[in-house]
């Protein structure tokens, strides 16, 4: 990488039990031109032969005409993507990177995408890259976070349409590039979450005090296929019961970070709840065909209200002044 705004380029990995689909990202990341400074990768305490995967691409980067080091982040125990990514971040951080490319193990790299990804590192701090689905094409990804309701809106229309860049306030932790002023100011991605709603209230809060941009670069494959239905304005994927009880539970915490910034409106948040529920019994009706898992639902509702009801949460610290 070139010397200034563009050096120190790390690629954080947080992957569990996803081997298969974690070799194919390291070897789409070692054909990465120009290459990478470094590769993070987190091992969320995985079962199967993910350590393998991880040393064999450890000494295979090592014997690259421009060795690339691979930084093996284990986790004694799985503390989901929120987890993950927090300990990725701050791994990243003491290894001196200056740059985070985050991303989960279920994509592929762009060759160019560093490349691609240059000239907006010289004038944003937190940029998501477009990525393709798992069967070509463009993958629908823009979306605006809407602070009376707490619930991310899809963006209507071709938002490249006039220009390459387009100003969101939401964060995709499957892709999204953040410099690390933008982390330092912010502080570490919030592990409570565990899964769901952690990059969407992360890169809301980066908004809050530097831009977050949205750029015409594709950078990604999915390369997980899935199941899904297209509503026009958006795609919706099959879920698990898992994500179903996070997305519901994790409203809690994203009512808690309204909060701290004096955005939280109990009405517009109430609706905002209800929207995220119809959404997913959507997605359970419209692309999984069942009900089974609406159980799940309910129980991280219920968990929700323990949580937004709390009188002692704190948000993540900046990390401004520590090295």
């Amino acid at each position: 990488m070139s010397l200034g705004r563009r050096e120190q380029f790390f690629v954080v990995i947080t992957t569990f039990n996803r081997a298969d689909y974690l070799a194919d990202l390291l070897d789409s990341i070692a054909a990465l031109s120009p290459a990478p400074d470094g590769v993070i990768v987190v091992n969320n305490a995985s079962t199967d032969n993910t350590v393998s995967v991880i040393e064999s691409a450890t000494e295979r980067f090592a014997a690259l005409a421009t060795p690339i080091p691979v930084i093996a982040h284990q986790l004694a125990e799985n503390s989901g993507g929120a987890g993950g990514f927090s300990a990725g971040v701050e791994r990243a951080l003491a290894e001196g990177a200056q740059w985070m490319w985050l991303m989960d193990d279920d994509v592929t790299c762009v060759p160019g995408a560093i490349g691609a990804f240059g000239p907006w590192m010289d004038k944003y701090d937190a940029i998501v890259g477009r990525r393709y689905d798992a069967e070509g094409g463009p993958f629908f990804w823009q979306n605006n976070f809407n602070t009376f309701l707490g619930f991310p809106l899809p963006v209507h229309g071709d938002v490249f349409a006039t220009s390459n860049e387009f100003a969101t306030n939401v964060g995709c932790f499957e892709g999204m590039l953040l410099h690390t002023d933008a982390t330092r100011s912010v502080g570490l991605p919030d592990p409570r979450f565990f899964l769901n709603w952690d990059d969407t209230i992360y890169g809301w809060q980066v908004s809050l005090q530097r831009p977050v941009m949205y750029v015409n670069e594709f950078v990604l494959h999915k390369a997980r296929s899935q199941r899904s239905i297209d509503l026009g304005i958006r795609h919706l994927n099959d879920s698990s019961d898992l994500s179903r009880f996070y997305v519901m539970r994790n409203r809690g915490l994203v009512g808690q970070y309204l909060r701290v910034h004096g955005r939280f409106n109990r009405v517009g948040f109430a609706l905002g709840t209800a929207l995220t529920a119809a959404k997913e019994l959507f997605r359970l009706v419209g692309v999984e065909k069942t009900l089974r898992g609406s159980g799940r639902l309910l129980a991280g509702w219920r968990e929700s209200r323990a949580i937004l009801a709390a009188t002692d949460f704190e948000p993540m610290p900046p990390l401004e002044g520590k090295n």
